[in-house]
């Protein structure tokens, strides 16, 4: 079994969700293979996996949908 490089934690395989972030532009891949620390949570992804994750980034592909999302400021408080 093999050992997390960052805490020595189990690795499982799991789906997860991608997010990538640039300047103003967020990105979501849904049901992403990875191998996850289950102490840490560090994720790592195959070769292959990290290569469609860049093609879906750099726009080769449709989303399947776009969502709303609502966007807090912190230092701006929330009004009570």
């Amino acid at each position: 079994m093999n050992k997390c490089v960052i805490c020595g934690g189990t690795i499982e395989g799991k789906k997860v969700t991608f997010v990538f972030e640039e300047k103003d532009k967020q990105l979501f891949v849904e049901n992403v293979s990875a191998e996850v620390c289950t102490r840490c949570g560090e994720r790592t992804y195959s070769p292959e996996v990290t290569d469609e994750i860049m093609a879906i980034a750099k726009h080769k592909f449709q989303p399947v949908k776009i969502v709303s999302v609502p966007v807090f400021d912190y230092e701006r408080g929330v009004a009570v």
